[in-house]
């Protein structure tokens, strides 16, 4: 873990889990997953096509599953997500600088809503730092994006800046993942993460 942090924080490193190579129905390995709240998410890599993709496909009230191997000061977050379908919700976030599942920050883009949002959970309570209208059309994969440095913390989507804004709520080394809420069916892939170039 401490070498990773050094990685992310001192040098011009990245790296990707495609999750290929994982079996259908696992988890990634060094991954973890659970839910913020309430409920019953169900995070597996599946096959899509000829890629593998983690998809949640379960409900709860904010289910994440993070790589809690790594640990990230300063860097960035990247996955490209697919919002398949849900009643309630159509999102697909990242989480860094994870604590524990009651803390961490979140971006998400949501395609029932059309917006993209930065969030802080704190003691399992999610607070809204900012939200800016974006089009997030459903069954398109989209790339999300977070930079973060000390307080300063910027949210792409689609490679065009949404939220840049500065937050001190948790400036420690934390783990990195993805997220989801509420009944959200959402595939990810290509999860990216390492310095800032």
């Amino acid at each position: 873990m401490a070498l990773l942090t050094v990685l992310a924080t001192s040098a011009a490193s990245a790296e990707t889990d495609s999750f290929s190579g994982v079996t259908a129905g696992a988890l990634p390995a060094g991954w973890v997953c659970g839910v913020t709240g309430k409920g019953s998410p169900k995070w597996a890599v599946e096959a899509d096509g000829s890629r593998n993709v983690l998809r949640q496909s379960g409900s709860g009230t904010f289910p994440w599953c993070v790589k809690n191997e790594v640990s990230i000061t300063d860097g960035f977050v990247e996955v490209r997500f697919r919002p398949e379908k849900g009643r309630e919700d159509q999102a697909g976030g990242i989480v860094w600088r994870w604590q524990d599942g009651d803390n961490y920050y979140v971006a998400r883009a949501n395609a029932l809503e059309n917006n993209v949002s930065l969030y802080y959970t704190a003691k399992g309570r999610r607070n809204t730092l900012k939200y800016v209208d974006a089009p997030v059309p459903g069954n398109v994969w989209h790339t999300l994006r977070v930079e973060f440095a000390g307080k300063r913390i910027k949210v792409l989507l689609d490679g065009k800046p949404c939220i840049e804004m500065d937050d001190e709520h948790f400036p420690k080394p934390g783990a990195i993942g993805v997220w989801t809420k509420a009944d959200s069916v959402t595939a990810f892939s290509e999860f990216s993460y390492g310095a800032l170039k």
